[in-house]
């Protein structure tokens, strides 16, 4: 909930990192902020008095204690996760207020029965990485990882801007709005991920055959089946171009390997030839790989699919 008055916020001065760009944007989704200086106040200091008189601390104070709003993480005896893995002041923060960035997020969307779910995603994808980056548990992720992306936003060290309050806060600033944007993305991304399971799980409960998935659009639905051991070989589905798609489901994810192959007599074959030699006369296509074909209706894609499993569980 946002806060009746203009909070003061604070944070650590100098070069900053992912885990305190992160916590302030967190902090400005979940307490609906919107510039520094209008609705809230943001100092970057490690002058103890100041810290002492914000409404929230973060990565500065060595104190963790959320009543009063101080999210530090460097003194000892500072929280874990259950696993054991140093939280971050990200992390620590993320606790308390990440919900409420979320639901910032998804209530307009019309999604909060997703709030819960989507959070813990968040947490278990983006906020666990942040932690163990910070505490030197692991590695950034390459250049361009969100990491070094906000480290990138720091003055470099020849800069005039060095030392330079105005200038320090601003980067700090530019930082944080990379960071909401990602974090924006991000929950759109679970938010999406999680509703397509849903879309997949209610679909197979429905199959008459639970080896043939069929979908009424095109939405990720691989990782549902892995993640809930379904035992689909295909999932046929329409696409913006009037054809029925029939995919095939990998082994695992990642892999291109598919569970059943479609037939490699169909390898590469189109329209007539592909018709003539599958038997299904609305047929399309078949990549020369196998693991995708189309037809021209629902019926031909359906066909497709069943005649490949009686090929293929035939043959083997």
């Amino acid at each position: 909930m946002p806060m009746q008055h203009r909070p003061l916020l604070v944070t650590h001065s100098g070069t900053f990192h992912l885990d305190d760009v992160f916590a302030y944007a967190v902090l400005r989704l979940a307490l609906g902020l919107q510039e520094a200086g209008r609705d809230h106040t943001l100092v970057r200091t490690r002058d103890e008095a100041v810290i002492a008189q914000a409404d929230l601390a973060w990565d500065v104070g060595a104190t963790y204690d959320p009543e009063a709003g101080r999210f530090d993480h460097h003194q000892r005896g500072a929280p874990m996760r259950e696993d054991g893995t140093p939280l971050s002041a990200a992390g620590l923060l993320w606790r308390h207020h990440g919900e409420a960035a979320v639901r910032a997020l998804l209530v307009p969307m019309g999604a909060e029965d997703l709030i819960t779910a989507v959070a813990a995603g968040i947490d278990r994808e983006v906020v666990r990485r942040i932690d163990e980056i910070d505490n030197g548990a692991g590695r950034p992720g390459g250049a361009l990882g969100l990491s070094a992306l906000v480290e990138d936003c720091n003055p470099p060290w020849d800069s005039s801007a060095v030392g330079d309050q105005r200038a320090e806060d601003a980067a700090f600033q530019r930082a944080a709005d990379i960071v909401e944007g990602f974090l924006r993305r991000r929950v759109e991304a679970v938010r999406a991920r999680l509703a397509a399971e849903a879309v997949v799980l209610a679909a197979h409960a429905r199959s008459a055959d639970p080896r043939l998935l069929e979908l009424d659009r095109k939405l990720p639905w691989e990782g549902p089946v892995h993640a809930h051991g379904l035992p689909v070989l295909y999932a046929v589905y329409p696409v913006p171009n009037g054809n029925w798609m029939v995919d095939a489901m990998p082994t695992e994810p990642g892999a291109f390997e598919q569970r059943l192959p479609l037939p490699a007599a169909w390898a590469g074959l189109r329209d007539g030839q592909l018709a003539e030699v599958s038997g299904v006369p609305d047929a399309v296509f078949v990549h020369a790989r196998r693991f995708v074909g189309a037809a021209r209706s629902r019926q031909g894609a359906m066909e497709l699919a069943r005649r490949a499993i009686a090929t293929g569980l035939g043959a083997g």
